[in-house]
């Protein structure tokens, strides 16, 4: 049977579960009432309302749910009243109150009644159990009265007189039942009456039955076939006792009062049947039995129920290192979030597992162990879970260990930061990281062999007095196993500097400089050349001025565009050098009155890539080491705290090649007392809203925020996380002065912690805060590209950027560019860490400016998409509300909803569960696809995938769906068929129609917009016209438009027709052709189809047995193959065969024919070559030709032609071509040509003996030519001694003829000179 929830029955085991759970629900508003009349309080009653643990700017009291009255306070306050007056008949009823959060209406506070006027309120009555009320547990009974000094009366069936009574200071009164035993049980009412007056006695509360659980053993809960399925899959969950007779009840502790079922017992034992599996029934189970006087039993253990499609991902760690030596043993620890499944071992290359591990080794811790490992061990490790079950859900990736195993360890990384470059008094720090765990670090420098420095973090302080810090360091390792081997070095890493204030501006500026004076030197040069050529040419000096203006224009003109390049590359951007991001380190306990007796110290990491995670105490010593689990977390377990547990704690997340920066410290101060909270706040600006944050690291702690100077606390706030936020509405000097944080358990007597450190809180002048932004959305994957934008319109500022509160990157101010200050800050890849809030501000010498607005950065991509729906639906009516609903998978998280072309996220939303963004009034500028993401604040933005886009459409009619058929609507007999019911609109179900029928076939797709309808085994019942719409879930007035009709034929019942095509199957484009299907029937209707179409292209009734479908001025489009088929009139869609394929074409030249050669197309002596000509047509003509002859050779109906090869006439490249026979005179395209060679004949045989005699007179001519040139140069040792004697000969003549021409006296006039200046000849020897 399947699973039901009976009213009465299921009502008394509701009421048992409240004694087995304390539900912890969202903080109620607390009212109560006050009056001025102790002896009478209806005759002047004011109701207040407070919130619990936040302030609000808006508070709502209703009566009997209809009647409402809000209050506006001034200012923001925890609490407000309502005055009622003197109590009549016309105030009398229900009233309730809520307060404004952030998300919406708080839930009501508890109904309270006022009845007639001379009658105290009714009080209300409820248990409250820190522990389900097994015997001899304690068990609370509140009983309020909503007045104080009242007098409290606790009475129980069967006994006269009060049974306990107390006088409290409030309006709620406290009844103890210690030690809990069956005598307790029975049916208790409270009621109260006023101190002066006991004969005035309230109306009696509603009766609480208070019966103990825990009388009977409890059961045990399994789960058939397994407590891991896939969604629809069955599922059996067996509750079995040890008594019988017994009535059995299963809960999900997700969401009891939806989620309670109960059966009666098949002897000892129940079975809870779920048939098909949703998602939502995923969670913790439990189960119990109980006997007619509902007296239960023990809770069985809980059991998790899986309901996945798809495994989540194991994670595999190796210990101590994934770097081993050869012959020591590893550990490789394999885990996931699938608790009570086996593990097997896999390595890559290998289709087998290595080793398994069941589910009771993997609950005792139990890993896999490789012994003496060797070179054959390393590899790529991966584990997957191990079903004993069958199941359809899918096996995802999962991450992998590479195993190394060497002889040394590997060498590390070294980087330096901020840069390798010094500047005027900075240090920089180098950081050699390695991804294991290591004893201790060397660094050495190659310029002094001498010089070595150890760490055991791997940081090295470097400084550069006198600029002896430069030069080349490297840095080593050794680990623990082995103290004495050092690990190979790492890359050298290269210092350069001093630079000072070395920078990009001051680079540019320089080069600038000397590009201007390199530019005045060639100017010069360039005016001395001119006056020097001018002097020696004898030209005007006019023209010498001309030239020298026109070079100093040029000159200026290159300087000012000299001083544009500058200005434009001053203004450039700051990379930002992210460090490792840093962990989040708070506490846990199970006993929230006295977190001393069990503290638990937990270490998170933004990162999704680290590994391991360290808990330090007071700096130095390592406390110990936890591998990350896949919620990128590890726990640090302290017990009971000890004075050896005080000091100061902090956590490091451990990556690949790096170290985290260490998390905010936590102190534990002693044995019997809170942690010491942390309080922080941005700096002041007058006027403005500051809020101040205390970190008290454990959850379910109060806080408050005292002044110097003052006693009492200046605000208190509830519990409400780890954190608190005070708020300071508009800061004044009033407000400064030094603040301090205490935090207390959440029941009295309460637990203080000692004070945190002071705040100092001082006003001080500063510029207005800076314009921040990034250049795209805030929302970005992880590897894109964010650039920061901050601008002030003051000059010659300096910024900085900060992220959560701490900086990250600066940039200087700039003294070249004039106005506005602009900086540009740049994460050229971003990371999964590297989301947070950022903002920043600019500064003069002595002056800051506010702090900007803040950015949150969300890097998506690391939780699972969340969905978002609509409410009431995706199609809403002009000027109505819509709700879009985002859904994530974890609790706690932060939304932001998109829509598409936005920049920036629309709205935010801070909730527990699910998020529902309000569009009010839309209109047509809101339509367009929405989406969702979330993310979590406290670890660095780490944000989901987005969500499926959701299309919101503002009008009132649903847009027209379309129906089609796959693959065809004309359908043979037996074959399947899917009708598709498609339309724009995502979310929304449709509805199949078919005429003729009362009944319609409803289909839902809330996630798809394409609605599938399958046919299987095509029959005459499934023929005829059908329809489709859409089908909303919700009550709309939006008007639905059907599809268009579909007829569904199915063919194979009668004989098949003929298809001819007149004129004939080709034609040009843009004349006319009919189609003539000719039946075997009258009374006929024909059906035209073609292949690749979904719907039938015409249907005719004609009068005789054949339809002429008439295709006026067809195109290039109307090609292809064409069938028809035909149904009576009387059997309308019971349809023939289809005809014949026809193949159409349209074209001005039929389509080429293809040619190809038999045998071969090498001739062979004596044989002939056959070339067969192939086209797509019927009843055509072949032609061949054949390149260098004009007219065509041969003509052929079958496309066959023989070639033979006489005297080498058949060699040669050959094409050929068609031409259709009603057509003669249009002819195809010619066919690709094929060339014939020939071979072994007599032309082959009288090219190889012209070939041999041309090579024979080539090597004669070549040798003719080697014996010549031997014989000339056994003649040059002649010639050339001949030609020394000559050539000293004439060297003597030409000297004497230099002397002689060169001595004083000698003038030789040049006839060629007019201007009779002086010339001197000196012969050149040759």
């Amino acid at each position: 049977t399947a699973l039901h929830r009976p009213g009465k029955e299921a009502t008394m085991l509701r009421t048992f579960s409240i004694l087995l759970f304390c539900i912890l629900m969202e903080s109620q508003p607390e009212l109560w009432i006050e009056s001025n009349y102790p002896q009478a309080p209806w005759e002047n009653i004011t109701l207040w309302c407070r919130s619990p643990s936040r302030i609000s700017s808006k508070f709502l009291l209703l009566k009997d749910k209809t009647e409402m009255t809000w209050i506006r306070p001034s200012f923001k306050t925890f609490q407000v009243s309502f005055h009622i007056g003197a109590l009549t008949e016309s105030n009398t009823g229900l009233y309730r109150c809520c307060y404004w959060k952030e998300t919406g209406w708080s839930k009501p506070s508890k109904v309270l009644e006022l009845e007639a006027p001379g009658q105290l309120p009714k009080p209300i009555f409820w248990i409250q159990a820190e522990t389900p009320p097994l015997p001899g547990c304690n068990v609370n009974i509140l009983c309020h009265g909503w007045l104080q000094d009242l007098v409290f009366m606790l009475f129980k069936e069967g006994y006269a007189e009060p049974v306990d009574y107390q006088v409290p200071t409030g309006t709620m009164a406290i009844f103890s039942i210690d030690n809990m035993t069956p005598e307790n049980e029975g049916v208790y009412i409270c009621r109260t009456h006023i101190q002066m007056l006991p004969t005035l006695w309230s109306e009696p509360s509603n009766p609480l039955k208070l019966v103990v659980a825990g009388l009977y053993p409890k059961p045990t809960l399994t789960a058939y076939p397994g407590h891991i399925m896939a969604p629809g899959e069955s599922l059996s969950l067996r509750c079995q006792g040890p008594i019988y007779g017994m009535a059995f009840a299963l809960m999900r502790l997700e969401d009891l009062e939806k989620s309670f079922y109960h059966k009666k017992s098949i002897r000892n034992e129940a079975y809870f049947f779920f048939r098909s599996l949703k998602s939502h029934d995923a969670g913790h189970y439990l189960c119990f039995y109980y006997d007619g006087s509902y007296r239960g039993s023990l809770l069985s253990d809980i059991l998790e129920i899986w309901v996945i499609d798809t495994f989540p991902k194991t994670w595999l760690l190796a210990q101590p290192s994934p770097v081993v030596q050869t012959g020591q043993n590893v550990s490789l620890q394999c885990r996931g979030p699938v608790v009570g499944v086996g593990l097997a071992l896999y390595k890559k290359g290998e289709d087998k597992p290595l080793q398994f591990l069941d589910a009771a080794s993997i609950n005792d811790n139990k890993s896999f162990i490789l012994n003496n490992v060797t070179l054959s061990d390393a590899g790529i490790y991966s584990c997957h879970y191990l079903l004993t079950w069958k199941t359809s859900i899918k096996m995802t990736s999962h991450n992998t260990v590479e195993l190394v195993v060497v002889d040394k360890p590997p060498k590390p990384s070294l980087s330096a930061w901020p840069s390798t470059v010094f500047k005027l008094g900075k240090a920089i720090t180098l950081q050699c990281r390695v991804a294991h765990p290591v004893l201790e670090f060397s660094l050495e420098w190659e310029e002094r062999v001498t010089f070595q420095k150890f760490s055991v973090n791997g940081d090295f302080v470097i400084s550069n007095v006198e600029g002896k810090g430069t030069g080349t360091y490297s840095c080593s390792y050794r680990i623990e196993a082995h103290p004495d081997i050092w690990s190979q070095r790492s890359e050298p890493l290269k210092l350069m500097g001093p630079a000072g204030f070395l920078t990009w501006n001051y680079v540019l500026n320089e080069a600038i400089r000397l590009s201007l004076i390199m530019q005045l030197v060639a100017l010069l040069v360039v005016v001395l050349w001119i006056r020097w050529k001018c002097r020696r040419l004898r030209i005007r000096e006019a023209w010498l001025l001309g030239t020298a203006q026109g070079v100093t224009m040029l000159f200026i003109v290159t300087a000012l565009l000299c001083c544009g390049l500058c200005s434009g590359v001053l203004t450039e951007e700051t990379e930002i050098i992210m460090p490792t991001p840093k962990p989040e380190l708070w506490a846990e306990t199970n006993f929230p009155l006295a977190p001393w007796k069990n503290l638990t110290l937990w270490c998170r990491s933004p990162s999704g890539s680290t590994k391991e995670f360290v808990l330090l105490k007071d700096g130095t010593g390592w406390i110990a080491t936890r591998p990350a689990s896949e919620q990128v977390r590890a726990a640090f377990p302290l017990g009971a705290l000890t004075q050896s547990h005080t000091g100061s704690y902090h956590c490091h997340s451990w990556e690949e090649m790096a170290v985290s920066e260490p998390s905010e410290a936590l102190e534990l101060v002693g044995t019997d007392i809170l942690p010491k909270p942390v309080l922080s706040a941005s700096p002041p600006v007058r006027g403005q809203e500051l809020q101040i944050q205390c970190k008290g690291w454990l959850a379910g702690l109060g806080f408050a925020l005292y002044k110097e100077g003052e006693q009492e606390p200046v605000q208190r706030l509830g519990a409400a996380g780890r954190e608190a936020f005070f708020t300071i509405q508009r800061m004044e000097d009033k407000d400064q002065g030094n603040y301090s944080c205490r935090t207390h358990t959440e029941r009295r007597p309460f637990k203080w912690s000692e004070p945190s450190e002071p705040l100092q809180l001082v006003i001080k002048e500063m510029y207005p805060k800076p314009f921040f932004k990034t250049w795209r959305s805030p929302v970005v994957t992880p590897g894109a590209r964010v650039t920061f934008n901050c601008s002030t319109p003051q000059q010659h500022m300096s910024f900085i950027l900060y992220k959560d509160g701490s900086e990250v990157a600066s940039s200087d101010r700039s003294w070249a560019s004039p106005g506005a200050s602009i900086a540009h800050f740049l994460i050229l890849s971003v990371g999964i860490g590297d989301g947070g809030n950022y903002s920043c501000r600019y500064y003069d010498f002595a002056i800051w400016s506010e702090p900007s607005d803040p950015v949150e950065l969300v890097v998506t991509e690391f939780y699972p998409k969340p969905t978002l729906l609509a409410q009431p639906g995706p199609v809403v009516l002009p000027g109505k509300n819509v709700t879009l609903r985002c859904q994530g998978a974890f609790q706690g998280m932060r939304f932001a909803l998109l829509q598409e072309g936005a920049q920036a996220p629309l709205q935010f939303q801070s909730v527990s569960g699910n998020a529902d963004f309000l569009l009010h009034t839309v209109d047509a500028e809101d339509s367009g696809n929405y989406s969702c993401i979330y993310y979590e604040t406290t670890m660095s933005n780490r944000g989901s995938y987005l969500s499926m886009p959701l299309m919101i459409w503002v009008t009132d009619t649903f847009p027209k769906p379309s129906l089609f058929a796959e693959p065809s609507s004309v359908v043979p007999m037996g074959q399947n068929v899917t009708l598709w019911c498609q339309g724009p609109v995502h979310g929304v179900g449709y509805i199949l129609h078919k005429e003729g029928e009362a009944t319609s076939v409803p289909l839902w797709g809330s996630t798809s917009n394409d609605g599938a309808f399958p046919i299987t085994n095509m029959s005459g019942a499934s023929i005829g016209r059908y329809s489709c719409c859409y089908h909303p879930d919700w009550t709309s007035p939006i008007k639905l438009q059907p599809s268009n009709t579909l007829e569904l034929i199915v063919t194979g019942l009668l004989p098949k027709p003929n298809l001819l095509a007149q004129p004939g199957p080709m034609v040009a484009p843009g004349e006319n052709m009919t189609l003539q299907c000719q039946g075997e029937l009258p009374d006929s209707t024909f059906v035209l189809l073609k292949e690749g179409t979904q719907e039938p292209l015409e249907q005719q009734r004609p009068s005789g047995y054949r339809a002429d479908f008439w295709m006026p001025v067809v195109r290039g489009e109307d090609s292809g193959i064409y069938s028809c088929v035909y149904y009576l009139d009387s059997a309308p869609f019971a349809a023939s065969n289809h005809s014949d394929s026809l193949q159409i074409w349209v074209t001005d030249k039929p389509p080429k024919p293809s040619l190809s050669a038999w045998p071969s197309m090498v001739f062979k002596l004596g044989k002939d070559i056959t070339l067969q000509c192939r086209g797509p047509l019927p009843g055509v003509e072949f032609v061949l030709e054949h390149d260098g002859e004009e007219a065509p050779q041969q003509f052929s109906e079958d496309g066959d032609f023989v070639i033979n090869n006489v005297e080498g006439k058949g060699i040669g490249n050959y094409s050929c071509s068609y031409r259709l026979q009603a057509y003669p005179d249009i002819w195809s395209e010619p066919s690709d040509p094929l060339e014939l060679v020939g071979a072994a004949g007599p032309a082959a045989q009288e090219c190889t003996v012209g070939n041999i005699v041309r090579s024979s007179l080539i090597v004669v001519v070549v040798v003719a030519l080697g014996v010549v040139l031997a014989i000339e140069w056994k003649k040059w040792p002649r010639l050339r001694t001949r030609g020394s004697e000559t050539d000293g000969r004439d060297q003597t003549i030409v000297l004497e003829e230099c002397n002689q021409e060169g001595e004083p006296g000698t003038i030789t006039n040049s006839p060629s000179s007019p201007s009779q200046e002086i010339s001197v000849e000196l012969p050149v020897p040759l």
